[in-house]
Parts: structure tokens; sequence; C-alpha cells
């Protein structure tokens, strides 16, 4: 069998932060292969880098040193303004917090990512409705999320990384902030996108259990890395 061929390749990646005169090398010489769908959990103490690397793999910030490839784009050469479009084309957003605009319904807060396209309206209530479903919400499309509990709001923010249809989805903590039960609610949701829709992911978490679900972790320690392989 033919290897499957990698989304991200990244090379050489180092990211440095200056605090006045200080310098400070977050990532030294990261090199790390992300097969096309892959699900890979990064994993490391406080200040080991893991939400830096994502930031980078997900086009939010752009690396000081190395490439990063992702498909056949290279990011970390893209402008702002290119790599905010491959952004909004590419990648979907879970964060800890769901980031969910109060003022709308669960239907609207999804159809947010579409809004930068040129589909018509009926289109993107169409598609959110079908994202909606996909993450056993369709009965909630009209609620408010202070309606909501805590894991239907992760999922309606799931549905909203998912609506365009993204290359790769990319999760900072997102069970941080739920219990157990619903963590792995939402988890068993993740790697269901992984599994049976190909969706490619990478998640920052800090809970083994979480970790669990992927088929891979990735060790991050003082902005060094090493992998340890799980059975998927």
């Amino acid at each position: 069998m033919s290897a499957v061929a990698s989304l991200v390749e990244i090379r050489g990646v180092t990211k440095v932060y200056r605090r006045g005169r200080e310098r400070i090398e977050v990532l030294h010489g990261i090199d790390l292969d992300i097969p096309t769908g892959d699900f890979v959990a990064l994993m490391g103490p406080s200040g080991s880098g893991k939400t830096t690397l994502l930031n980078l793999i997900g086009g939010l910030d752009t690396p000081t040193g190395g490439s990063i490839t992702v498909g056949d784009r290279r990011i970390d050469q893209l402008s702002g303004g290119e790599l905010a479009a491959w952004r909004a084309a590419h990648v979907g957003f879970v964060f800890q917090f769901y980031n969910l605009l109060p003022a709308l319904s669960a239907q609207r807060n999804v159809e947010l990512p579409l809004l930068l396209t040129d589909l018509a309206a009926a289109e993107r209530r169409r598609r959110a409705r079908i994202a909606l479903t996909l993450v056993g919400l369709d009965d909630r499309a009209r609620h408010k999320p202070r309606e909501l509990s805590g894991g239907q709001e992760q999922r309606v923010a799931i549905a909203r990384a998912i609506v365009s249809d993204p290359t790769l989805l990319v999760c900072d903590e997102p069970t941080g902030d739920l219990d157990r039960a619903t963590a792995d609610e939402v988890l068993r949701l993740v790697q269901m996108l992984n599994r049976e829709h190909g969706k490619t992911v990478v998640m920052v978490t800090h809970d083994p259990k979480a970790a669990e679900y992927a088929r891979r972790r990735v060790h991050l320690d003082k902005g060094t890395m090493t992998a340890e392989p799980v059975s998927a």
C-alpha cells in the first residue's frame, strides 16, 4: 500500500517573541508531517508551545523561521490578506470558549463563515441546517446560546467550523470547559468527523483521556517535540 499523502508539512519551524529586549524562542526547529485524514493530539505542559504550533498550522500566526505547507500552499509565505482568505476557505476553528454571538440563533451562528462567500441566503441556510443536523442539533436551530447547554453550544461551534467544508479542523482545548460526560460526547463527534467524513483534525489538549480519541499524540516540551503513536 502507498503511504497517505501529507496534508501538513512543517519543516524547521521556529517562533520567537520579543518582550522589550528579551528574546523568547517558543518553538525550536519543529518538523512534523500530518497525513490527510489524520487526527493528531498536541500535548504538553503549559508553556510547551502547543498552542503556538496549532496557531501556526491554522494560519492564525506566522513562523519566525522554517516552512509550513498545507495542501499545495506555503502558508508561511502568504501576506496577511492572502492568509485570511486561505483560512476562510480551508480551516475550521473550534475553541475552548465557544465564541457564539449571544443575539443570534444557532442557525445564524453557524451561517457566519458563509457570509464571506458569494452563496445566496437560501443556500447558506441549507448548508447551516445540514451542519447542525450532522452534529445532532437540527431541532435547536432557532435557539440562542443562552438556551443551550455547554455541550450543545460546543456542538454549534463545531457545526460552524465545518459548515464551509474545510480541509483542516483545528481544535484548541475543545472540551476544557466541559464535564467528563459532555466532553466525551463532543470528542466522539470530532472523532466521527475524522473517521466517517475524512476531516483532518489537529487538537490541542492537556487531557490524556481526550487525547485517547486521536489517532496519534505529539508531545511538546519547552518548544521541542517527541511523537508517541496511538492505535486508531
